[in-house]
């Protein structure tokens, strides 16, 4: 549906007030903004890599780029820190990130690879910044921080550790927003790669985009077992999320980033934006951050 190819696509949020996909670009620096209406595409250019974007109750975005949290005010297209981490790692950025139940927004770092396949290992991270502008430190000695979630009880937390090759489970408070008690959940077979964006559905099973395997997969966390894959027209598939008028459609953004000139030769759709209809389930709103 996007054909407006992206380097790195990432972190898709349905925002309903402007019925528009936000996403990013991590690799061009662009937060972006979807009309399925007038198929235009709006973006914002920003000083740093983006990992992610979540939307904010007070309008505009709370975004994790560089090292940083900021907002992001889409009108003015002005770009405010609030806070800087990881200052003693010069070679980490912000990935993927969402905000929680009660309005705190959770995204975690990694380290960026030295060389082609080459990256620090255990340099991430994961953090919540609350609505007073205070962050803490969740996870430590991350890989890649990824995909993420959380049940729709609210008693446990999903996340993605990428190269863990596997979703984990935690125990979660709602009210204090911290998480415990990881376990694996899902350990993704050999065809399946590596795990990237996650989302939930109203059934309360988890959508895993899997980066260079083309693929979203739906696994039920109850079993641990995985119960549906839909394949998809590229092979660097990052994330999903549901939207549309009544959230029964998923959005899964892509990327060319990584792909030789031959493979992007067989791949014609490397980098754009994909919708799925008919997948039968409905996802649920995104959360505001509470500021």
């Amino acid at each position: 549906v996007v054909k407006e190819k992206n380097r790195m696509g990432e972190c898709p949020v349905w925002e309903e007030r402007e019925n528009a996909l936000v996403y990013v670009d991590i690799n061009s620096q662009k937060v972006c903004r979807w009309s399925p209406l007038t198929n235009e595409v709006q973006s914002v250019s920003v000083d740093a890599r983006v990992g992610s974007v979540a939307l904010r109750q007070c309008g505009g975005y709370v975004i994790a780029l560089g090292t940083r949290f900021a907002f992001l005010d889409w009108d003015t297209q002005v770009v405010t820190t609030i806070l800087k981490v990881e200052q003693d790692k010069p070679n980490n950025r912000f990935n993927d990130g969402k905000v929680d139940p009660k309005g705190r927004f959770f995204a975690g770092t990694m380290a960026e690879e030295t060389a082609p396949g080459v990256r620090a290992r255990r340099q991430g991270a994961l953090y919540t910044l609350f609505p007073d502008h205070s962050v803490i430190k969740q996870l430590d000695q991350v890989d890649i921080s990824n995909g993420l979630d959380w049940s729709l009880d609210h008693r446990t937390f999903f996340h993605i550790d990428s190269l863990a090759y596997a979703v984990h489970a935690f125990s979660y408070d709602v009210h204090t927003g911290l998480i415990a008690c990881p376990r694996v959940l899902y350990h993704l077979e050999k065809e399946e790669q590596m795990p990237d964006g996650m989302c939930i559905d109203a059934e309360g099973k988890l959508w895993v985009a899997c980066i260079d395997a083309g693929r979203v997969i739906r696994i039920d966390p109850e079993t641990g077992k995985r119960i549906q894959t839909v394949r998809l027209p590229a092979s660097r598939i990052t994330s999903c999320c549901f939207g549309g008028k009544d959230y029964s459609e998923m959005y899964v953004t892509s990327a060319y980033d990584g792909l030789d000139e031959a493979a992007l030769a067989k791949e014609p759709h490397a980098g754009e934006i994909f919708k799925i209809t008919g997948l039968g389930v409905k996802g649920i709103p995104q959360n505001f951050y509470a500021a």
